[in-house]
């Protein structure tokens, strides 16, 4: 069972951080905040429904108020009809579930998956910051392995940001079934969550169902070209970075090339099927590209689709 405390043992870690790492993160951080405030602005509120609503009056009925709002108890006890009204909560959760399996070390050109992970992470961080949303993490390989509740501030959002940059995962392996499980074990109430991932993996769609049943889950899945085309470059010895096996493989072979090709049009098929019978939405990032672009764009998509 996850301890939620256990975010309060990483904190000693803190004063260990090199001063390098905490330039890059003050970097970051001015990056991704001028980019929130020149592109998203009010798109990112916009696009997500608070909790739910509250209750905020109970007032006399007028002529064109809803009947199916009128409070029989108070119209009983005043004589005259009144009605009860709701404001929808604006406040937002949002929570990011980061995946440091070892798949996520991969990159073929200037950037690994992991940095724009950290990257497109800290965007949204950083959004819900300026817009004075509680934000909480969770990191996992096969295991969650640091989970840190949701929060407002600025304070709060650099240590998140930090903790994308810097945390040394303990495992190598990816089980996208712990982090949804712990997401609906601490967070009861709807939050908006991001799930990012590669998605090399496997077992998890029911509890991505159950999961997209009570938060607003959007996947964002990060690739590399290589993982859907290869190159020919001959005999090529190619590892798993999870599992550790190697393989030789004759990338000049045009059938083994297209065979490769296809699997991976396959998976691609079956993790898009997977994902609208959940219910979720869906963020595909191009490591090779910015990660400004899609994130941008499913805003918009959001926006249209309300």
């Amino acid at each position: 069972m996850l301890d939620p405390r256990q975010e309060t043992s990483d904190q000693s870690r803190d004063r260990s951080i090199p001063p390098d790492l905490l330039k890059q993160v003050r970097r970051l951080e001015i990056r991704t905040r001028r980019i929130v405030e020149e592109l998203f602005g009010g798109e990112y509120h916009s696009v997500f429904r608070g909790q739910g609503v509250e209750f905020r009056e109970v007032r006399e009925y007028e002529l064109g108020d809803d009947v199916r709002s009128i409070d029989w108890n108070v119209t009983a006890r005043t004589g005259s009809p009144h009605i009860k009204k709701y404001e929808e909560e604006r406040e937002l959760t949002v929570m990011l579930l980061v995946d440091l399996s070892a798949s996520e070390s991969f990159g073929t050109g200037e950037r690994r998956k992991n940095s724009a992970m950290a990257e497109l992470g800290a965007l949204l961080v950083m959004s819900a910051v300026s817009n004075q949303d509680k934000v909480g993490m969770i990191l996992f390989t096969d295991e969650v392995e640091l989970y840190l509740p949701p929060q407002k501030g600025r304070s709060h959002g650099l240590r998140l940001i930090r903790e994308l940059l810097y945390h040394p995962p303990r495992h190598r392996g990816t089980d996208l079934n712990a982090p949804l499980d712990a997401l609906q074990h601490l967070q009861r109430r709807k939050t908006v969550t991001f799930l990012l991932s590669d998605f090399l993996a496997s077992g998890y769609e029911r509890a991505l169902r159950i999961a997209a049943r009570r938060h607003d889950l959007i996947a964002v899945r990060f690739t590399d070209p290589r993982e859907r085309e290869l190159a020919d470059m001959g005999l090529v010895q190619v590892e798993d970075p999870e599992s550790g096996e190697v393989l030789l493989v004759d990338t000049g072979d045009e059938a083994a090339r297209r065979a490769y090709r296809e699997r991976a049009e396959s998976r691609e098929e079956q993790l898009r099927q997977g994902l609208r019978r959940a219910g979720c939405d869906f963020i595909d990032v191009d490591i090779s590209q910015s990660v400004v672009d899609p994130l941008q764009r499913f805003f918009l998509r959001r926006e249209r689709r309300r």
